[in-house]
């Protein structure tokens, strides 16, 4: 049901508010992409690493910063939430940790704010609404440190995953990349933000454009803060020896198509989404651990029978959804150990080959069928 005409307009004015995290290791593009996105230096670049002080694990640190954009004549009061740091240590289990706090953090103050008598008509939402997560332009599969992220905050939030500099690959092993990547996303059962249409409700155009995003998963992206005049209008691109890649050409990067879903046509889809789903969730589950406190217990005798029923399907969810997290964390370790075994037997071939190469006899025929060469005049 479309909104009364004042309605919209206040809304117009006030703007929507948007929580964007970005995340990904060093080097993937994640701090040139935001400031492409504001059109503006939002994020500060990393310093270069002093040598005293680069072996030194620092840790994740979680920034986030305001910023008002405009899209499509709607104001969009945007948080980006930095995680600097990301992926630089060897052990990367506290900065998932730190992520999810965060994430669920937010969850928290929520709920204490809806549990409150009189509510504070100043509170402001922070929670996030999607994450963004760069995965490095490798060209091979997703490393186990990608697939953990996803698998561990794909529940909590709407996960997208870009190719950071994908302008560093060709054509060619672009589309290899994106095919693997899906492959893996599925074969790991990772639930990201796919963008959903339901063919019964929604209309043959929003069917089709959902499906075109689906098809650009993930999204190949490139940025740079720099502007350029080509043909007297001003682009933002990069300049290599072999020519100039246009931030916003189709042809060149999925930017603008991203700008365009995540800051317009699919806005309200993940902020609904966060509400209604991820939200509710994490709500159920935070409601259903309390029911072992003094409280819970003499509320519970009271209960009617139809509470009852609901509560403990509850808990046989939260108990499914545990055990399904084993047996991922299962699969995981699984899967490195027989990676590891398949790099111990290759290195052992390799050997083998080696060693036959040494050993095979070198006969008069390898010297007969050898090609003559003239010796040189001097």
């Amino acid at each position: 049901m479309p909104q009364p005409l004042a309605k919209r307009r206040r809304s117009k004015a006030k703007g929507v508010q948007l929580t964007l995290m970005v995340v990904g290791a060093s080097g993937t593009g994640r701090t040139t992409f935001v400031n492409t996105l504001c059109e503006s230096p939002v994020l500060s670049h990393k310093e270069s690493d002093n040598p005293e002080t680069a072996i030194v694990e620092s840790g994740i640190s979680i920034k986030p910063v305001n910023v008002d954009i405009e899209e499509d004549g709607l104001r969009i009061n945007l948080t980006i939430v930095d995680t600097p740091g990301f992926g630089d240590d060897i052990d990367n289990d506290l900065a998932f940790q730190e992520i999810l706090n965060y994430l669920e953090r937010q969850y928290d103050d929520i709920l204490a704010e809806q549990s409150r008598i009189r509510r504070n008509a100043r509170f402001r939402d922070n929670r996030v609404h999607c994450l963004l997560y760069f995965i490095a332009p490798t060209g091979h599969h997703l490393r186990e440190m990608d697939v953990a992220l996803m698998q561990k905050l794909s529940h909590r939030v709407n996960v997208i995953p870009v190719i950071g500099r994908a302008d560093s690959l060709t054509r060619s092993e672009l589309r290899g990349f994106k095919k693997r990547i899906m492959e893996d996303i599925e074969h790991f059962d990772i639930p990201v933000y796919n963008f959903p249409y339901d063919v019964e409700e929604d209309d043959e155009e929003t069917i089709q454009e959902n499906q075109e995003l689906r098809a650009l998963l993930p999204f190949a992206v490139m940025g740079s803060e720099e502007e350029l005049e080509i043909d007297g209008e001003s682009v933002r691109a990069r300049v290599y020896p072999w020519g100039v890649a246009i931030v916003d050409d189709p042809a060149h990067s999925d930017f603008s198509r991203l700008r365009s879903a995540v800051l317009g046509t699919h806005l309200q889809d993940l902020k609904s989404l966060t509400e209604e789903v991820l939200y509710e969730t994490y709500r159920t589950e935070k409601l259903s651990k309390n029911l072992g406190t003094p409280y819970a217990e003499a509320r519970e005798s009271t209960m009617l029978p139809e509470e009852l029923a609901n509560q403990s399907v509850r808990l046989k969810e939260e108990q499914l959804r545990k055990e399904e997290e084993k047996l991922r964390e299962i699969e995981l370790r699984v899967q490195r150990e027989i990676h590891e075994k398949r790099q111990e037997l290759m290195a052992k071939e390799e050997s083998l080959r080696n060693l036959e190469n040494r050993l095979k006899p070198q006969g008069s025929d390898s010297v007969l069928n050898s090609p003559v060469v003239d010796s040189p005049d001097y």
